[in-house]
């Protein structure tokens, strides 16, 4: 790996952790400037998920006739239309099919980097997706900072973020695709793929349903500081990834994913023991952060780098499912029934880890 190759999805990364954190936080200001109600005003966000949920599978195939530089660079100029047009928007029904646009675009660079820096290796694909954390963690401040004069602030700053990122691509490149020569046998890349996207699941489904109901589960336990504990989670779940990105490169892919899996078992039970429960979810953000990038890192060795777009796709039905199945939970059985849930999801995770394993040869991934 070259370090200026990061340079571009250190700046793209960020730029869409900021725009990922931002439309919750800036539900206010949507409220004051088109008079909608709190029941409607989620439907921003929902739209921008949706774009970026729909975005992988059609830029994957994209992928086998145009370069990763400009599949990247067309998805940045889509985000900062999207961005632009939430800030014009003269009604509302506008602004929501601005933020889908936008969201289309957040998914399409999301695509492109991932499968790339997948294929660069484990270290890469970490150490970006660090930066979107940092990115998300930062966003709640340019809201609060840039909003005062309505939505027009914040967003716009996010298409100065696009332009950045389309400036180091053009200053320092776009990491295209590695081609790995994976040897595995005949007929079993579909059983592969499937466990893959199984694992996927689960790991999205933990970090969204943790996410989701922290707060809830903290203040049931009468925790005060429960949004700071929420924060510590994100930070958590960050440095995690800056760590693996720098140190843990050279560790075999499914013994990390394994032990992350333990981890994250024992920290599901202890979330629903008071006293012990804020200590154990930051542990579990720290637990959750080397996953996805050392599974993407594996999938591209193993499979091929183009396989990330829909797999990105099949992972996003567990951040869709999990908060709702988890709320379900909580209603019928209490904090210790999400707990078992979460358990759950971790104890698949590590069962989807061994089985892909013993489906899949030994995978030696690039650094």
């Amino acid at each position: 790996m070259t370090w200026p190759l990061l340079a571009v999805g250190t700046a793209a990364f960020f730029t869409l952790g900021v725009v990922q954190a931002m439309y919750g936080p800036a539900f206010g200001l949507f409220q004051a400037r088109y008079d909608v109600p709190t029941a409607t005003v989620g439907l921003i966000a929902s739209a921008h998920f949706l774009g970026s949920a729909a975005a992988p599978l059609p830029m994957g195939a994209l992928l086998r006739r145009v370069s990763v530089r400009a599949g990247t660079s067309w998805s940045l100029l889509v985000l900062a239309l999207g961005m632009v047009g939430v800030v014009l928007a003269p009604a509302w029904p506008l602004a929501v099919a601005a933020a889908l646009v936008g969201g289309l675009g957040l998914g399409g660079v999301s695509a492109c980097l991932n499968a790339a820096y997948a294929s660069v290796g484990a270290r890469a694909v970490n150490l970006v997706n660090a930066v979107f954390g940092v990115g998300s963690m930062l966003s709640p401040l340019l809201v609060a900072g840039l909003g005062a004069g309505g939505p027009g602030g914040p967003f716009l700053s996010v298409v100065m973020l696009c332009a950045l990122a389309l400036g180091a691509g053009r200053v320092w490149g776009v990491p295209e695709m590695a081609v790995h020569t994976a040897t595995r046998p005949a007929g079993r890349s579909g059983v592969q793929v499937g466990l893959f996207a199984a694992l996927l699941v689960c790991y999205v489904g933990m970090e969204a349903g943790y996410g989701a109901w922290m707060v809830r589960l903290l203040r049931l336990q009468s925790v005060e500081a429960a949004p700071l504990v929420l924060s510590l989670f994100w930070g958590a779940l960050t440095a995690g990834r800056v760590l693996m990105g720098l140190w843990g490169a050279r560790l075999a892919p499914p013994a990390v994913v394994l032990a992350c899996a333990a981890v994250l078992t024992v920290c599901a039970a202890l979330s629903a023991v008071p006293g012990v429960a804020p200590a154990a979810f930051v542990l579990a953000g720290l637990a959750l952060a080397p996953v996805f990038g050392t599974v993407l890192a594996w999938v591209s060795a193993t499979l091929s780098a183009r396989l990330v777009p829909p797999l990105l796709v099949a992972g996003s039905l567990g951040g869709a499912l999990a908060p709702a199945l988890l709320g379900t939970l909580l209603a019928g059985g209490g904090p210790g029934a999400v707990a078992a849930g979460l358990g759950t999801l971790a104890a698949l995770m590590g069962l989807f880890t061994v089985l892909v394993g013993r489906a899949t040869p030994a995978a030696t991934l690039p650094t």
